[in-house]
């Protein structure tokens, strides 16, 4: 079994999660109906924070402060091991008015971002739904680990 190493962004606006629906592509295992966190896969031996900041720059052309570590996700899906670190991005404010068109990744695999509201929107994962986010972000107790094997 192979495994992929992704990392994530949590970016919190007024009680808000930055999240984003992917373009529908070949081999893309989420759908364009989805809302997920911004982030991806890490690049061979690369650091988890140059990933995380080479991936929000990709995408949407902003440099994030990268603050805590707050989640850990690890889970199987299509005979493959998922491994995903999800960081917290104390810069929100630089993310409010994101021009997809100006970043080189963003506009060829985001069809939206957005901030929305994780207690009423599905967003995956789902325990994005039930954590209590500003709070992990606010005052970062240890890092959470969620297995799904």
């Amino acid at each position: 079994m192979t495994r992929r190493i992704s990392v994530r962004a949590i970016i919190l606006h007024e009680g808000k999660l930055l999240c984003v629906k992917h373009k529908k592509y070949e081999n893309n295992i989420l759908q364009a109906t989805e809302w997920c966190l911004p982030g991806g896969g890490l690049d061979d031996e690369e650091d988890l924070r140059a990933g995380i900041e080479r991936e929000m720059v990709e995408e949407t052309g902003i440099k994030p402060s990268i603050g805590e570590l707050l989640y850990i996700q690890q889970f199987t899906l299509a005979d493959k091991d998922f491994l995903e670190f999800f960081f917290h991005v104390t810069n929100a404010v630089d993310y409010l008015n994101v021009d997809l068109a100006s970043s080189t990744h963003g506009a060829l695999e985001i069809a939206e971002i957005a901030f929305i509201d994780p207690k009423t929107t599905k967003i995956l994962p789902k325990f994005l739904t039930t954590e209590p986010l500003v709070d992990q972000a606010a005052q970062p107790s240890p890092t959470k680990i969620f297995s799904y094997l």
